[in-house]
C-alpha cells in the first residue's frame, strides 16, 4: 500500500489527539452537562461536585493518557529500531516487572505513603530492572544481540514477577497490587502530573533528538559504526531514554501491555520506516490510542471501570498473533 506523507500523518494524528482529549474531558462514567464542563474549565465553581470532578479527575486523567501513551509508544519505537526487532516492547527489558516489584515492596513495608512516593518507587524499580538487563546483555563486552536481549529480559521479568507475587501473598496485598498491574489512569491526580510531566517531556524531547541515530542503528551495528556513529554510546543513550519514558509511564499507569509494541509497528506500516517520522509519529499515535482506550474503559460498562490494560490486551493479542504470523516484517 502507499505510504501516508509524514506531514499529513502528523497533522491528522494531532487533530485526532485534540478531538479525543476533548471527548475525554466531556465524557465519562457519570453524565456531567456540557455547560458544567465548560464552566469548570473557564470559571470554576469549587462548590460544585460536577466541576470538581472535571478538574480533579477527568483533566489529570486526560493529561495522564497523553503522557503515558506517548511515552510507551516512543520507548517501543526506540527499542524496535535499536534491536532491529519489530516485536520489541518496553516490557522486554523487565521494566514492567521492575515497577511491579518495587511497588510490591512499597506496599508491603511502607504504610501511609502518598501516591507520589509510589510513583517514585515504581520508577526506580523499572529503571533498575532495565539496567540489570542491559548489564547482562553487555557483560564481557558482548554486542547487543536481540536474541540475548529477549532472553535476559524474560529471565529478569520472570524472577521479579515471581518475587512480586510471593510478596503479595505473604503480606496480603494481592488485591491492591492487582489493581495497579491491571493498568489504567483512573488514580492519576494533578499532583502526579506536576511531578511526572517534566520528566516525561524531557524524555520525549530526547527521543526525538535520538531519532536519526535510531534510524542508523536500525541498519545494524557494523553499518552504524561505518557511518560514524559511536554505537555503544548511542545504544546507552537510547536505553536511558527508554527507561525514563517507560519507567515513568509504568509508574503512573501500571504495566499496560502492547501499547509500546503495536503503535510503532502500525506507524511504520502507514508512514514509512524512517525513525525521524516513526518516533514522533508513535508519540502522537500512542497518545491517541491511549485516550480512546481509556474513554472506552470508562464508558463501556459505566459506572463501573474497565481496566485499560484489559482493553489493550483484547485488541492487542489478536493483532500480535497476526504480526507474528507475518514474521514481524509487515511494517518494518
Amino acid at each position: 500500500m502507499g505510504r501516508i506523507r509524514p506531514g499529513v500523518f502528523m497533522a491528522a494524528g494531532i487533530a485526532g489527539v485534540v478531538a479525543a482529549a476533548v471527548f475525554s474531558v466531556v465524557l465519562g462514567s457519570t453524565d456531567i452537562p456540557l455547560e458544567s464542563v465548560v464552566q469548570a474549565l473557564t470559571n470554576p465553581d469549587m462548590a460544585s461536585h460536577e466541576q470538581l470532578a472535571v478538574l480533579e479527575l477527568r483533566l489529570p486523567r486526560m493529561y495522564g493518557d497523553i503522557l503515558v501513551g506517548a511515552g510507551l509508544a516512543a520507548s517501543g519505537a526506540i527499542l524496535q529500531g535499536v534491536t532491529r526487532n519489530p516485536l520489541a516492547d518496553p516490557g522486554l527489558l523487565g521494566i514492567n516487572a521492575g515497577g511491579s516489584f518495587a511497588l510490591a515492596l512499597c506496599m508491603a513495608f511502607l504504610s501511609n505513603i502518598t501516591f507520589g512516593v509510589t510513583v517514585l518507587f515504581s520508577f526506580i524499580g523499572a529503571a533498575a530492572a532495565g539496567l540489570v538487563v542491559y548489564g547482562l546483555l553487555r557483560a564481557g563486552g558482548r554486542k547487543a544481540d536481540p536474541v540475548r536481549l529477549v532472553l535476559a529480559g524474560s529471565a529478569v521479568s520472570i524472577l521479579l514477577s515471581s518475587l512480586s507475587q510471593g510478596i503479595a501473598i505473604f503480606f496480603g496485598i494481592g488485591q491492591d497490587l492487582t489493581f495497579w498491574t491491571a493498568g489504567g489512569t483512573a488514580a492519576i491526580r494533578m499532583e502526579q502530573i506536576r511531578i511526572c510531566a517534566p520528566v516525561m517531556i524531557l524524555g520525549l524531547v530526547a527521543a526525538v533528538w535520538l531519532s536519526k541515530k535510531v534510524s542508523v542503528l536500525s541498519l545494524g551495528e557494523e553499518a552504524a559504526a561505518g557511518l560514524g556513529v559511536n554505537v555503544e554510546k548511542a545504544q546507552l543513550q537510547c536505553l536511558l531514554t527508554v527507561m525514563v519514558l517507560a519507567g515513568t509511564a509504568v509508574a503512573l499507569a501500571g504495566p499496560i501491555a502492547f501499547a509500546g509494541l503495536l503503535v510503532p509497528y502500525f506507524v511504520r506500516f502507514l508512514a514509512g520506516s524512517d525513525y525521524g517520522t516513526v518516533i514522533p509519529g508513535s508519540m502522537i499515535a500512542g497518545a491517541l490510542f491511549m485516550l480512546l482506550a481509556d474513554l472506552l474503559a470508562r464508558t463501556i460498562n459505566a459506572p463501573a471501570e474497565t481496566p485499560v490494560g484489559l482493553i489493550f490486551a483484547v485488541l492487542g493479542v489478536p493483532l500480535f498473533i497476526w504480526i507474528a504470523r507475518k514474521g514481524g516484517a509487515g511494517g518494518a
